[in-house]
Order: C-alpha cells, then structure tokens, then sequence
C-alpha cells in the first residue's frame, strides 16, 4: 500500500513539472505565429513608404515606364528643388509654429489639472472638473468647426495661425488630462506626504516630484498630440485662407494641383513632412515606448 501511495505521488510529481513545459510549448508556438504576423504587418507598412522614397527620385517621364518598385536609375534631385522652390520653408515653419504653440500649453495646463484633480481639497469640484474634460472627449472637431469657425470669426482671428492653435490646444487637453490623472493617482501618497513635512510647497511638489515621475506620460502626450496637429488639416482648411499662413498638410493639398500629375515632385514634398516626425519619434521612442507600457499596466 505504501509502495502505491509513494508510485501515485511520484507520478504526480512528474505531471506538475511537465505542465509547464507542455503551456512553454504551445506559449512558444503561440509566440512563433504572432511574430510571423507581425513580420507580415511590417512589410505590409514598408512597401508603400520604399516606394514613395524610390519615386521622389525619379523624373516625371520615366515615372510611367519604369517599374514603380525598382529605384531609379538616374536618381535626381530635382523634386526635392521644386518643392523647396514652392516655398516648402515658410510651410513648414508655419506647421512647426502651430504645433510648438498648441502641444507646450496644452500639456503643460493638462500637468497642472491633472496634478489638481488628484491631490486638490475640492473633491465635489474637482470631481465635476474631470466630468468636464472627460466630457470633452465625446466632441468630435468635425462636429463643432462651424461654432469653431463663427468664434474665430468674432475673434477676428481669421487666417491667422493663432486661429489654427487655439482650438488645437482645446481639443488636446481632454486626452492628455485623462492619461496625466492617471499616472499622478499611481503616484504613492507617501511621496507627497514627504514631501509636504520637508517643507515643500505645492508647486515645488508638482515640479520636483509628479513632474520626474509622471515625465514618460508627458512625452507619450507630447508626441501624440504633436502628430495629431502636425497632420491636422480640416482646421487649416476652414480658419486659413492666405498662402503665406499655409500649414505643411494645406501646402500638400496645394502642390498636388500645382503640379498636377507630377507624382515624384507631391512624394518628394510628403517625404519631407514626414521627416520632422520620424526625428520626433527617434528622440522621444524610449519614454514613448515606456508611457504606453506603463498605461497597459494600469
């Protein structure tokens, strides 16, 4: 009897330790699909950008007889002239202009309610204060450009670049009060009670200890907001009128009918938008990357 009791415990033993090996086997094949699909999903992505690389190179006669997946073989510059010729430059600085001054106050007063929202004493107010931002977040721009367009108006800021900025900075802070709420509430409160009995006011608290721990949220909002404006275009298209207040996406809508069916010259100017937020995500990937981890943990 004891013989059995021992043979029975044995191969129980035996069973536990290969289970885990048995889930490691199927984890490993699950994970040998998923990587196979993203493969897949990468060079689904990479194809259409190789090809309006290798055609902002070439000329517009050879655009139509050579094969569109094979590089030039006289590779030309010429493209990248027209378009800085068309006045790529004042665009682009406009684009930089409206996106610098919309995403550095938007964050920065979205840290501030944020940081107020949880550590604030009015917790009636504050309370309806976060239902007011999270409100903001069922309005879509599509649905209020006229009332947008009618105050811009009234403000007589039409066709100017603080009409595009203004609005862009209303819109931005309900998403980005909602991700800094969260990452402040995970904050430990004995922090800030440290804090408080070392004599630190609250604003030396919001800098010196939600601004550290907080910083990979603000640079996941920085960047998605500064994406989002860059490639903004109905606001452009119904507060701009002037050439010279052209942003990047406007002056792409205009150099397709400027230059008709030249297709090299309108890829050679989409190449060159899209330089500034390849730089944006190269510079900030690491604290991006962690933000959006950290915000799947919650």
């Amino acid at each position: 009897m004891t013989t059995l009791t021992t043979g029975a415990r044995t191969a129980d033993a035996q069973q536990q330790q290969e289970a885990p090996r048995r889930r490691g086997r199927r984890g490993m094949a699950r994970n040998w699909i998923g990587g196979t699909l993203g493969w897949l999903w990468l060079l689904i992505v990479l194809v259409p950008i190789y090809w309006i690389v290798i055609t902002s190179f070439k000329t517009q006669s050879t655009y139509f007889v050579e094969n569109p997946l094979v590089p030039a073989k006289d590779p030309t510059l010429e493209n990248y002239r027209l378009v800085l010729e068309a006045g790529f430059v004042r665009y682009f600085m406009n684009s930089v202009i409206i996106t610098i001054g919309a995403v550095v106050p938007a964050v920065a007063i979205s840290f501030m309610a944020a940081y107020a929202i949880v550590r604030g004493s009015g917790k009636r107010f504050l309370r309806w204060t976060n239902s007011l931002f999270l409100m903001g977040l069922a309005i879509p721009l599509q649905a209020v450009i006229i009332p947008v367009y009618l105050i811009i108006i009234k403000l007589k800021m039409y066709d100017t670049l603080g009409a595009i900025i203004l609005p862009s900075i209303a819109f931005a802070i309900p998403l980005s009060v909602l991700v800094l709420t969260n990452f402040i509430r995970d904050v430990p409160k004995e922090l800030f009670e440290s804090m408080r009995m070392d004599g630190a006011t609250e604003w030396g608290t919001l800098l010196h200890l939600a601004f550290p721990l907080t910083r990979p949220a603000l640079v996941t909002v920085t960047i998605y907001h500064g994406l989002t404006i860059w490639n903004g275009f109905l606001l452009p298209l119904v507060l701009i009128q002037s050439p010279d207040n052209r942003p990047l996406p406007l002056a792409l809508w205009n150099f397709q009918g400027q230059y008709g069916t030249n297709f090299p010259a309108i890829l050679a100017s989409v190449v060159l938008t899209t330089l500034p937020i390849l730089v944006m995500y190269a510079v900030g990937r690491r604290q991006l990357l962690s933000g959006l981890t950290a915000g799947f943990g919650k």
